[in-house]
């Protein structure tokens, strides 16, 4: 589509620029030119291995530097979706003799306007033309959203399909070809993003990557809400401490469930089967036990986190936190603080009342936001036909230990698309995979061999392998282009998450509703497992 409306001024850190063709092809270059109402924030060439500064960038975003290895022409622009909203748009170019003829956009975070410089990067040392966006609003917070429908439509879906059709425009433009392939690549917030295009707009992509997505949006931001009122303020009497959860209960947990999938190692291959049976009662403080123990009010409140939630009529409202998730969870949903991104959502999104506090919450409010469902962000597709007869595939990802959407509502969405389209796992098979990566947190990080390719963070500086056996990226271009689909994603978990320290375990992800099952044999081998 077309566009236009404002930008930070961003600062590189050039080298000297280099006497090229493509140098010359980038300055003469005016996207403008291209898309109606578009507004030119930045352009600049970029040699190999440009680091641009970024300080103009919302403080929330924490987003202060990017070195882009491969040699690029970066523009900005301001594009306008109303006459009250627009978006900010960055797209990167490579070199012809290096461009892949791929395209990749990619997504946000929470209920985020922050561009993720480092996956354009990580795009970009691959070969793909990319872009990002502020998603209608900067920094990390909904002030944005209040009274303004148009910029919460930008931040649930219109932004990335306008970016999208600008970008294959621009590139055809600057290339003289258009786009062979055309990729996206989003994790949580960014997942649902990603989601949501792949159902609203099948044709922008041919391959979709999504890792944790913020899927049943006004539920998850519901269920979040809730762990305020579960856990009580930081401060009240019975909360408790991130001690107690990493270790007292932690530890209860492995003691209990550790062993269902056969290996002593602290990663829970399946959390669901643990789930079933984990008593949080066998931590009542007794008459011989008042210090490593917990009081009923306390194991109430560890049952409540890990159960399930209901609204008013007895809905389900979003599945229980995933056993083995408390160990990053205390940071944030078990922390006694209200959780961020639910209170701006409810605050400026559903209520539009800044004056409104996470003291008065209430599942009632659920209700209300799936009722009015702002700008359409729930996220909970029932057909994805027209996408997958367009020829598109949908690699999911998520850690069995994620510690702020958990894995069980996207199980619970795969079962709802099977159902409704009336598809079997191996007819889903042909267009959809979802990979629950064991021991892995929210995106990335854990205990569990997390590392599968889903963004540049590598082990302390080192880049992923890039390769269709242990890269989700690699794996769906394959799959788009070679029709040859991923049946495991091979996960690597180095010594400390440092690659200069050696690899601590391997393991071998599979696809829902196989599960990782253990052979026999060193646990830290991925030969010593299987999906069964």
């Amino acid at each position: 589509m077309k566009s236009s409306r404002w930008f930070l001024f961003l600062q590189p850190m050039c080298l000297a620029y280099a006497d090229s063709s493509f140098e010359a092809a980038c300055r003469a270059f005016d996207p403008t030119s291209h898309l109606n109402n578009a507004t030119l924030r930045l352009h600049e060439y970029l040699p190999a291995n440009t680091t641009i500064l970024l300080p103009g960038i919302d403080p929330s975003c924490s987003r202060y530097n990017q070195t882009f290895t491969a040699e690029a022409c970066r523009f900005a622009l301001t594009i306008p979706t109303s006459n009250r909203s627009s978006f900010i748009y960055e797209m990167i170019l490579p070199n012809t003799t290096t461009w892949s003829g791929r395209y990749m956009a990619t997504g946000n975070g929470g209920i985020d306007g922050c561009i993720k410089y480092e996956d354009m990067a990580y795009g970009l040392s691959h070969g793909f033309a990319v872009t990002g966006t502020n998603n209608g609003h900067n920094g990390t917070g909904g002030e944005a959203f209040l009274n303004n429908e148009d910029v919460i439509i930008d931040f649930s879906y219109r932004a990335l399909h306008n970016a999208t059709e600008a970008a294959k425009t621009l590139i055809e433009a600057f290339y003289g070809n258009p786009a062979n392939k055309s990729y996206y690549l989003g994790c949580s917030g960014g997942g649902r993003q990603g989601m949501q295009a792949a159902s609203l707009y099948p044709e922008d992509y041919d391959g979709v990557v999504i890792g944790a997505p913020a899927l049943n949006f006004n539920y998850m931001s519901t269920w979040r809400a809730s762990f305020y009122n579960i856990t009580g303020p930081a401060n009240s009497t019975g909360f408790i401490t991130k001690d107690a959860w990493t270790g007292l209960i932690h530890d209860e947990i492995l003691r209990q469930c550790d062993m269902l999938d056969g290996v002593d190692d602290g990663i829970l291959a399946d959390p669901s089967l643990c789930a079933a049976i984990f008593r949080p009662e066998a931590l009542l403080c007794s008459g011989d036990n008042t210090t490593d123990c917990l009081s009923p009010k306390q194991v109430e409140a560890v049952r409540r986190v890990y159960s399930p939630l209901y609204g008013t009529s007895g809905q389900l409202i979003y599945p229980g936190l995933s056993p083995g998730a408390e160990l990053q969870a205390v940071d944030r949903l078990l922390a006694g603080t209200p959780f961020p991104y639910s209170v701006d959502w409810f605050r400026y999104a559903v209520f539009s009342d800044p004056s409104w506090s996470p003291d008065s919450w209430s599942i009632a409010d659920a209700d209300v936001a799936e009722k009015i469902n702002p700008g359409n962000a729930r996220t909970w597709p029932s057909d994805l036909s027209p996408f997958r007869d367009a020829g598109g595939k949908l690699l999911i990802y998520q850690g069995g230990s994620d510690n702020q959407i958990t894995h069980f509502d996207t199980q619970r969405w795969y079962n709802y698309l099977s159902t409704s389209m009336d598809a079997t796992s191996a007819d889903l098979d042909n267009f959809t995979r979802f990979f629950v990566v064991s021991g892995m947190a929210h995106c990335s990080g854990g205990i569990g061999a997390w590392q599968i390719g889903q963004n540049a963070a590598g082990a302390k500086g080192v880049s992923p392998k890039y390769d269709p056996e242990s890269n989700v990226l690699a794996a769906l271009v394959q799959w788009v282009e070679k029709d040859q689909a991923p049946d495991e994603i091979l996960g690597t978990k180095f010594v400390n998450d440092t690659a200069s320290l050696g690899v601590a375990l391997t393991r071998r992800h599979c696809r829902y509703p196989l599960r990782e099952t253990y052979l026999g044999g060193n646990a830290s081998s991925a030969d010593s497992w299987t999906c069964r």
